[in-house]
């Protein structure tokens, strides 16, 4: 069984930067990833509408997230 934590980021006025490096849309084309020049990954949900909503922000890296790929489970 699978179990999720939801992540809880929390900042000032602004969010951070978040510079697209990288894009990638999962196969049931319901979600969109993005890579960003400061290191962080960020999952949108793409609605049937085609309206795109924030869903996580992954902080991390080190470096500029340059290529994203798909793993099996």
């Amino acid at each position: 069984m699978r179990t999720s934590v939801p992540a809880v980021a929390v900042w000032g006025r602004t969010a951070p930067s978040h510079s697209i490096t990288a894009v990638m849309i999962t196969d049931d084309q319901q979600t969109i990833v993005t890579g960003s020049q400061e290191g962080q990954i960020c999952l949108w949900d793409l609605s049937s509408d085609l309206k795109i909503s924030s869903k996580e922000i992954l902080f991390g890296h080190t470096a500029s997230v340059t290529c994203l790929a798909k793993a099996r489970e």
